[in-house]
């Protein structure tokens, strides 16, 4: 099958193709936006007519097809656009838009190849002035496939880094039961419950992580569902420093500043309990010196009235050219250890909020985390 015949160049194709198509006022020709030409489209944008022929070719498609719009215009589809699909099939001829069924609407997004293997992401439209009527235009689209690699590589990634995280604590908890169970009347009371107390710590870092794993799954799907109630942010802070000093920690290696009249906050108690443990928990793990603590009414340069809440430590801080990278999945800085999802979470909890956080340097050269809480509303209201 040949899609294009010997049909000189639509007379519309000189104007489309060179991407003018729309003046002010007045729909572009491929898109039907009154003021939007097809080269202000993101992707690549093909159109054929009612004989093959292709009448326009924005600057997109240029340039993931490396195809110059003066040889596409007027030529073929299949000629100008010449598509295969994963097993070397060539695409037009396979798909016959304007000899197949005429109950057909176009065809699907899917990869498709290009000449030299390269790979793009094609959908097609075929327009019809009436139902079962014949095909008048063929109306491509083109995208690179540079953002769906890099989504499947971090959903490998995160499925590598799972299967890594949970690896470690099954195995000592099946190494635990296991041997209790053979040997039970081998050990003492004392060892006994020190093989538990490493199985319930065990079991909880598991948890732990499912926990962020269903976080994370609720962060990129906008299901993270927020149950606003009154916080108290000062005595949240100062919970957490207790915890830490419970846990060993010198009291003198942190300090809390208040300034008040704090505005009333409205927000989920348990999530902002996650953001100030994993912020605190990334100061005293990788900072030096002191932490400090800062509660205090947004000022005058947030864009809302709110809480603003400042973790800073002493340490080496985190390096100039990493800052972008903090929030991301994976991210853990100089020293390995954790999953690295902790502070992607806290910036979704934040944001789910209506809230801002940021990194820089503290005043002493550490890491300095400082995130901003909306008055917000209770729930019932939202």
């Amino acid at each position: 099958m040949t899609v294009g015949t010997s049909r000189p160049a639509a007379r519309e194709g000189a104007l489309v193709g060179r991407g003018a198509g729309a003046s002010a006022g007045h729909a572009a020709p491929g898109t039907g936006v009154p003021g939007i030409a097809p080269d202000d489209l993101p992707d690549g944008l093909v159109v054929a007519d009612e004989d093959g022929r292709v009448v326009c070719f924005n600057t997109a498609a240029e340039r993931l097809t490396a195809v110059p719009r003066a040889e596409a215009l007027g030529r073929p589809l299949e000629q100008a656009l010449p598509l295969e699909d994963l097993k070397g099939r060539r695409w037009w001829a396979l798909t016959d838009p304007y000899g197949g069924l005429a109950i057909r609407g176009g065809q699907p997004e899917r990869n498709l190849l290009l000449p030299g293997n390269r790979e793009v992401l094609v959908a097609a439209r075929y327009v019809r002035d009436e139902p079962l009527g014949p095909v008048r235009k063929v109306v491509v689209t083109l995208r690179g496939t540079e953002a769906r690699r890099r989504t499947e590589r971090s959903h490998a990634e995160l499925i590598a880094t799972v299967a890594h995280e949970l690896r470690s604590p099954l195995t000592s908890v099946k190494g635990f039961t296991a041997t209790l169970l053979a040997k039970w009347e081998r050990f003492t009371d004392d060892q006994k419950r020190l093989m538990l107390e490493t199985v319930d710590a065990d079991a909880n870092r598991v948890t732990r992580l499912i926990a962020e794993l269903l976080d994370i799954s609720r962060i990129d799907s906008g299901r993270l569902e927020v149950r606003r109630q009154p916080v108290d942010i000062s005595a949240a802070v100062g919970r957490h420093v207790q915890a830490h000093t419970a846990r060993g920690q010198s009291p003198d290696r942190f300090f809390v500043r208040v300034r008040r009249p704090l505005p009333d906050l409205w927000a989920d108690p348990d999530k902002i309990d996650q953001v100030l443990g994993n912020l605190l928990e990334n100061a005293v793990r990788h900072g030096e010196g002191t932490v400090t603590i800062e509660v205090a009414p947004t000022g005058p340069y947030d864009d809302e009235k709110g809480t603003a809440v400042t973790v800073s430590d002493e340490g080496p801080g985190i390096p100039e050219e990493s800052m972008g990278r903090v929030f991301t999945r994976f991210w853990r800085g100089s020293k390995r250890g954790g999953t690295g999802l902790g502070l992607y979470i806290v910036k979704g909890i934040v944001e789910a909020h209506g809230g801002t956080i940021t990194v820089g340097r503290g005043p002493a050269g550490g890491a300095q985390f400082r995130f901003t809480l909306p008055v917000g509303a209770p729930s019932y209201l939202t």
